[in-house]
């Protein structure tokens, strides 16, 4: 004899609750008081109901697809945030899908912006169009923000998290310091060089000396190329990188040269990538919450999906993470 599959009216008379409550319990849980939440949730488990997402999906017109928009997927730094976004995403019955804007350029990406395709997208590339993603399916943007793009922002405070790195680098008695900057035009780029300056400036000390980078290894390779080829007297005894793959380059490319970090110089990153702490020497860097921040941007959107329209931002802290690439100067 053949059971039948239950149904959603079996999991609300067990519970004592509407259908509509159960519906609500498993599409936006956060807007049901914890009680009634427990009770459905436990007439679920007690039934063996499971929600048929295609035919849900179908009845509201949606595709069960999120779209994470990353400007360049080969960067470790995602990894963590993706991880996040996928950890809230998938118990609500959405799939992550990512696209990689670099590969697939800025004009056609934006076709993921119909509501055919994605019902909602997490933007974390700044360079896109504003105008092509506004209102055709719910946003939010992560760790990089389009000016002028009215969207919920979950990010971190770049341009203190900045301040915090020099100010270290400052107490430990370094008076020449570089920065390692990235793409121009970035919000990243600019908000992180904005904080070095302000720092340098708090101390009475002069503008860095700015080397170009694009957050890649090899332009902070290039960095460390352009900071050995200055005569001896002349290099900071101090290099803060806009993020951790273009120091994981610097000190390859100066330890290469036969110099050693941090005696030679002392190399600070941005971001805290799983690599840095089993480097010699291991990398002192700002911790970004990366999935934390998945999470959270993916929260965001499932309340925006629900029918949420505030845009507030999501501010997370970051952390100073010190360990054996930056030292005093020499003498």
């Amino acid at each position: 004899m053949q059971h039948q599959r239950p149904k959603i009216v079996d999991v609300a008379r067990l519970a004592g609750v509407s259908t509509a409550t159960v519906s609500r319990v498993l599409s936006n849980p956060q807007i049901v008081n914890a009680e009634t939440r427990r009770l459905v949730e436990e007439a679920i488990r007690q039934t063996g109901y499971r929600l048929n997402h295609a035919a849900r999906n179908l009845r509201h017109r949606r595709t069960g697809g999120v779209v994470a928009l990353v400007p360049n997927l080969s960067n470790s730094f995602f990894s963590q945030i993706l991880a996040g976004m996928a950890a809230v995403l998938a118990p609500a019955g959405y799939n992550l899908l990512v696209a990689d804007t670099r590969a697939e350029g800025g004009a056609s990406i934006l076709r993921y912006a119909e509501p055919s395709r994605a019902d909602g997208l997490i933007v974390l590339d700044g360079s896109l169009p504003a105008e092509g993603l506004a209102r055709r399916v719910p946003v939010v943007l992560a760790c990089e923000w389009i000016p002028g793009f009215a969207a919920p922002r979950v990010k971190i405070d770049n341009r203190q998290a900045a301040q915090m790195a020099v100010e270290h680098l400052i107490a430990l008695g370094h008076r020449q310091i570089a920065h390692v900057a990235g793409p121009v035009g970035n919000v990243l780029t600019d908000a992180r060089l904005a904080g070095t300056e302000l720092a340098l400036k708090a101390h009475g000390l002069p503008p860095p000396r700015v080397f170009p980078g694009d957050f890649t290894l090899a332009s902070g390779q290039r960095a460390g190329a352009a900071w050995l080829a200055l005569p001896p007297g002349e290099r900071p005894t101090a290099v803060f990188l806009a993020s951790d793959e273009m120091a994981c380059g610097f000190i390859g490319e100066v330890q290469h040269s036969g110099l050693t970090v941090p005696r030679d110089v002392s190399v600070m990153g941005f971001d805290d990538i799983e690599l840095v702490a089993h480097m010699t020497p291991a990398l002192s860097t700002i911790h970004q919450p990366r999935n934390a921040i998945g999470r959270h941007a993916a929260q965001r959107l499932l309340d925006r999906i629900g029918g949420d329209e505030g845009s507030e931002d999501t501010v997370l802290p970051v952390e100073l993470v010190l360990r054996g690439s930056t030292a005093p100067p020499r003498g």
